[in-house]
């Protein structure tokens, strides 16, 4: 099909960047805006909807695999055989796409990159745009990199010793300020998908790979269905063939969790598999029932492993539909962030990613995430262990899961309450993840763990849950608006102590305590955190 004329109407707000031009082009404006004009107003329907089932949550305080679906779940179908490049998933690395995580993590020795644009990444128009540059260079093997501050030198390994990528754009609820078509912002979704399928997907055919992508916070088949739309629509566009796109779903909202088998149906020639993610999931279960009660409260989130009975149906769950359907199952992040003074700490910590990794590959994930390159051995081990020469364990139906719809949601099956340490850490984490947003990073070691957005999610909904359901911790004091602003304050002042008064007062400290306090303590539950800060990102 041939590419009609950039819009008259394209307007981009922003002040121009080094090399821009080689991503904002006419054609990639003109598929921008196609996308825009083609599929927007349906998002737009989506958001509703799904307005209209956080309500009917609110009034029910349940869920339920659904009705008018079950001839889907009842069918005999499977999702297209994945592809070469996507066959072997046994780890996979994430991180955001600034020019030396691009290199590292290609050459992590992982089997694929998750390309972040999503959860790891602030949304400023550098990231945006730049992010898209650095892939473009390094599928063109031109992405070398001298660091300024240590002058250490960075370039690709061999081809054949790279991961594939596999990008995640932005979810569906955020707009892109500084791209509008007719007159609206662009859907954040749409400038990163499209931006990067255009310039891409012919590239990495030629390499031997493909247009390959994470599609986070999605929360119906609907929303599978509008992506799958894009799918076709995009490859028509620019000439390839049908099915050349491969998309995996994080399944990260409860929602979701209900819909697993409708969303690879709605997906199928395109479907590459599902993901269990953790803290934008427990986000979710507080988001959709966070005025149900007593029994919905959750506990520290540390205390909330994925060995946890409600946990542990929604990935046991997930590994039976994926491998009864031919997709992949991919398990959750292993976090942590290696310490280079601490050896005892990094001990510690490595047990704990063995075991969970060791867990993953014995309940038949075909593969799992890490945070840190030094991680890649761990986990991969984890699954050599059981998959041996084998690129993945689809053959593993798990016919012994048997999970009820109650159990997806059996909160209170967890012995754990929330404790006054836990509102210290929500505070803490919260606090320091918001500053660095603000200041354009997305991904941000914290503690010894790599964060991001979805951990400021469940921070700041957890302060918000405990406070709304009046808990009482150990230590006999209550969660309320004063005790949260008091640990507020204090975070403050001992973050000022620590870093001391010029980077204080560099940094954007009040505006991260204040952002936090907003959407922990407001009466009226913001969707997103990344809507209000969203508004407060400079760039």
């Amino acid at each position: 099909m041939s590419a009609p004329a950039p819009s008259p109407l394209a307007i981009v707000d922003a002040e121009p960047l080094p090399r821009q031009d080689e991503v904002l082009t006419d054609a990639a404006l003109a598929f921008v805006a196609e996308l825009h004009r083609n599929f927007t107003a349906r998002r737009d329907e989506l958001l509703t909807r799904r307005q209209d089932r956080r309500a009917e949550i609110a009034r029910t305080s349940t869920l339920d695999f659904r009705p008018e679906t079950a001839e889907i779940r009842a069918g005999d179908w499977k999702v297209a055989p994945a592809p070469a490049a996507l066959n072997d998933r046994r780890v996979e690395i994430t991180g955001p796409t600034d020019r030396k995580m691009t290199i590292n993590a290609l050459n992590s020795g992982a089997k694929v990159w998750l390309a972040d644009f999503e959860d790891a990444s602030a949304p400023t128009w550098e990231n945006v745009v730049l992010g898209q540059l650095n892939l473009i260079d390094a599928y063109e093997r031109r992405i070398d990199f001298t660091d300024p501050g240590s002058s250490k030198s960075y370039a690709l390994k061999d081809a054949d010793q790279l991961a594939t990528v596999v990008m995640r754009p932005r979810g569906w609820h955020l707009e892109e300020r500084h791209l509008q078509f007719d007159g609206r912002p662009v859907p954040g979704a749409l400038v990163d998908f499209g931006l990067y399928f255009f310039h891409n997907a012919q590239r990495l055919i030629d390499l031997g790979k493909g247009p390959y992508f994470y599609l986070p916070k999605t929360e119906s088949y609907l929303e599978a269905r509008l992506w799958n739309d894009i799918f076709v629509f995009a490859q028509d566009y620019v000439g390839i063939p049908q099915g050349t796109v491969r998309a995996t779903v994080l399944i990260e909202t409860i929602t979701a969790a209900y819909e697993m088998e409708e969303i690879l149906f709605e997906l199928k020639d395109h479907a590459a598999g599902l993901n269990a993610g953790r803290w934008d999931y427990l986000f979710s279960i507080v988001k959709n029932f966070r005025d149900g009660g007593a029994k919905f409260v959750l506990p520290d989130r540390n205390a909330v492993t994925m060995t946890a009975p409600f946990m542990r149906a929604y990935t046991e769950l997930l590994v039976r539909t994926c491998h009864k359907r031919g997709a992949h199952a991919i398990g959750g992040m292993a976090a942590f962030i290696p310490s280079r003074r601490d050896a005892a700490v990094n001990k510690v910590a490595f047990e704990k990613v063995k075991a969970d990794k060791d867990r993953e590959a014995g309940d038949g994930f075909d593969g799992s995430w890490v945070a840190h390159p030094d991680l890649v051995p761990i986990a991969m081990a984890s699954f050599d262990a059981v998959l041996g020469d084998k690129p993945n364990q689809k053959d593993r139906l798990r016919e012994d899961v048997s999970v009820a719809p109650g159990d997806l949601i059996a909160i209170d099956s967890l012995d754990a309450k929330p404790t006054y340490d836990g509102l210290v850490s929500a505070v803490q984490v919260g606090t320091r993840y918001i500053e660095a947003w603000l200041r354009g990073l997305g991904a941000v070691a914290i503690f010894n763990l790599m964060e991001d957005a979805a951990t400021a999610e469940i921070s700041r909904s957890q302060i918000w849950q405990w406070i709304n359901a009046g808990v009482v911790f150990e230590n006999g004091e209550k969660a309320t608006a004063e005790l949260a602003r008091k640990v507020a304050a204090e975070e403050l002042a001992a973050i000022r102590a620590e870093i001391g008064e010029e980077a204080f007062a560099a940094g954007k400290w009040q505006q991260a305590h204040d952002l936090l306090l907003k959407v922990s303590l407001d009466a009226d539950y913001a969707d997103f955190l990344t809507l209000p800060a969203y508004d407060q990102l400079v760039g």
